[in-house]
């Protein structure tokens, strides 16, 4: 298997942090493990946005 060239590392990093930060927003809509390990005052703040 041949390295990931410089110039392909780029789109595939922004394309990661895009993936990450959906995930984050579902796992907090859905009120998933990451969700539930937040502390309380701030699982209702954010039970309330969302």
């Amino acid at each position: 298997m041949k390295p990931i060239s410089k110039k392909n590392k780029k789109p595939i990093l922004i394309l990661m942090i895009i993936l990450l930060f959906i995930a984050g927003l579902l796992d907090i809509k859905y009120e998933g493990l990451f969700f539930q390990l937040l502390p309380d005052f701030i699982q209702s703040y954010l039970a309330g946005v969302f």
